[in-house]
């Protein structure tokens, strides 16, 4: 377990911050993660990675001289918020554009492509690619769907030596495309690992158990089998890695590849290397020569007790970039002649917040007040069901809700607060709170909740005092907007599946006349029931997707806690808001 923590909610804030100071002769800390702390060539394309904490030596310790220039970095199993990627990429970039490459999770593919969108608007060529080589989390025909796991490794390689060699951006961008098509992982694990603050795994495996196919998110593995001997282990890693050669590989016998055989936290490396004595000699007999393989903790789970093994299969353009010198404070090949340490001229601008507000009416004012204490009582109900979210969601996904609902909320209102002690409008106000929220958070649910704070403050304006069928309005906004950017229908097992009701229901109450505070009451019933509703769905979105049967009898943890917030809020805004 995580026994050396402070805050859990700052636990991965913390952590970067030890991170940069161990190591500044090859990172230094900026806004939103790491990047280089020696000089890049001008015009050299910028490879940034990132996802979430929790999986070190991924990211921040791949950022280096032969691999990234950048690393943004999340909360604990949430991607980062597109601002601090967009902000890690500005530090890392030399003039040859961005290549942004992630693991293929839904809030990584989320906010690393608002990043991409917007750094391309502003100027900055920027790419994207999300690993996919985790075989266990979908089939080969669903290939664009599956996890990023220890595969990160060697895209990030390959396309950082690719860059390091002076290629223009499209050409990166290629290699790194070809290295993912040709890359397959697949892994085992004894025990979960549990996160900080936790005082239980967020799986656990019965005693002479192993789980098969598991994720590095804590999620549960696809089936159990009896634990294996080492070589068993090994068997059946190789077995299933050769079992789907990708396109172009007709037979292993003569191939050439990289391999990497990868500890999640707990297995030691003694142990790593018994595993690893088979697996070479398996490959061998298979006619497969492996090259430069890596055996050790490179993509981790916090604690958990298990191993992958990740093959890519080289072609005469891959193989020297996957052997190209690197320097990394977590990765180290061959020889790399250091560069001389980048000292900005300036140091990046602190994190402040904007002193001055758009003009508001009195009216809009009031209405910001009603709405920043629905904010401090949205804050104060996460607290209080925290640990009850992360259970939930650890039932089949990655038990983060709680720890990234706590960051969102308590960013909201405190950039909320601020906004309102400067006299902002309700419209300002929950922009402001929404920024915070996504950028705080991080991973999809961040993104979702700041795209429904938007829609809301879009709705009530600064101007005129919100009515009950402009704030009716607003939620059904904020509804659209959470289904176009998550891309979730009613029946998948999302927030959607409450949001929807939800907005339906006090679209119908304030059309027939109700006032604000009765008409949430009526939607907010209808909330928790399709919260509990989405107790006998299958999950078809998500971390939890791969593992739907296991969700079975478990709500969503995203529609529950809507649920909670929109039932704890009834009433508040009825003294301020009008009532038709």
């Amino acid at each position: 377990m995580t026994r050396l923590s402070n805050d859990p909610a700052a636990f991965a804030d913390e952590a970067l911050e030890g991170f940069a100071a161990a190591h500044p002769r090859r990172v230094r800390q900026v806004p939103g993660g790491v990047v280089r702390a020696t000089r890049t060539a001008p015009g050299q394309v910028a490879v940034v990675v990132g996802g979430g904490s929790g999986h070190y030596p991924a990211f921040s310790g791949l950022v280096g001289q032969g691999l990234a220039h950048g690393a943004a970095v999340g909360n604990v199993f949430a991607s980062p918020s597109a601002h601090q990627v967009r902000q890690v990429a500005r530090a890392a970039e030399s003039g040859g554009g961005v290549l942004l490459a992630y693991g293929n999770y839904a809030g990584d593919v989320l906010h690393f492509g608002q990043a991409a969108s917007q750094l391309t608007a502003d100027g900055i060529p920027t790419r994207t690619l999300g690993v996919t080589d985790d075989m266990s989390s979908a089939s080969p025909a669903e290939a664009h769907k599956r996890r990023g796991v220890a595969g990160d490794l060697v895209v990030f390689k390959t396309a950082a030596a690719a860059a390091e060699a002076g290629q223009p951006l499209d050409e990166v961008t290629r290699i790194a495309e070809l290295a993912n098509a040709r890359t397959r992982s697949f892994g085992v694990a004894f025990s979960g690992c549990t996160l900080p603050g936790a005082d239980h795994p967020l799986f656990s495996v019965p005693e002479g158990r192993m789980a098969v196919g598991l994720g590095i998110h804590g999620e549960p593995g696809m089936g159990e089998r009896p634990v294996p001997t080492a070589d068993e282990a090994a068997e059946l890693l190789v077995a299933t890695v050769l079992g789907e050669l990708p396109e172009g590989v007709a037979s292993p016998h003569g191939q050439r590849a990289a391999v990497i055989l990868n500890g999640l936290g707990s297995v030691k490396y003694e142990e790593l290397f018994v595993v690893y004595r088979r697996v070479a000699q398996l490959l061998s007999d298979a006619g497969v020569e492996a090259v430069d393989p890596e055996v050790g903790e490179l993509v981790t789970s916090f604690d958990m007790a298990g191993v992958s093994l990740t093959l890519c299969w080289l072609t005469d353009e891959l193989e020297p970039l996957w052997t190209a010198p690197a320097d990394a404070p977590a990765y180290r090949k061959g020889t790399v002649e250091a560069a001389e340490l980048f000292v900005p001229d300036l140091p990046l601008p602190a994190e402040t917040a904007d002193d001055t507000v758009p003009p508001a009416t009195d009216a809009s004012r009031e209405a910001a007040r009603t709405v920043l204490r629905a904010l401090r009582v949205l804050k104060d109900t996460v607290g209080v069901h925290a640990e009850e979210l992360g259970r939930i969601d650890a039932v089949a996904g990655d038990g983060d809700h709680g720890i990234g609902m706590t960051r969102g909320s308590t960013g909201a209102y405190e950039a909320a607060a601020q906004a309102e002690a400067l006299g902002a409008g309700a419209e300002t106000l929950l922009h402001r709170a929404a920024d915070a929220w996504a950028d705080r958070a991080g991973g999809t649910s961040g993104a979702l909740w700041g795209a429904m704070l938007r829609a809301l403050g879009t709705a009530l304006g600064n101007t005129e005092r919100p009515t009950a069928p402009v704030v009716a309005e607003g939620v059904a906004q904020a509804a659209a907007d959470v289904m176009e950017l998550g891309k979730a229908e009613v029946g998948d097992k999302t927030m959607v599946d409450v949001l929807i009701p939800f907005s339906y229901a006090l679209t119908a109450a304030t059309e027939s006349g109700q006032p604000l505070a009765t008409a949430w009451d009526t939607a907010a019933h209808s909330a928790s029931a399709a919260a509990e509703a989405t107790a006998g769905l299958l999950p078809r979105m998500g971390r939890a997707r791969p593992h739907a049967e296991k969700s079975l009898g478990t709500p969503d943890a995203g529609a529950h806690s809507l649920a909670l917030i929109v039932r704890a809020v009834h009433g508040v805004f009825a003294p301020t808001l009008e009532t038709h």
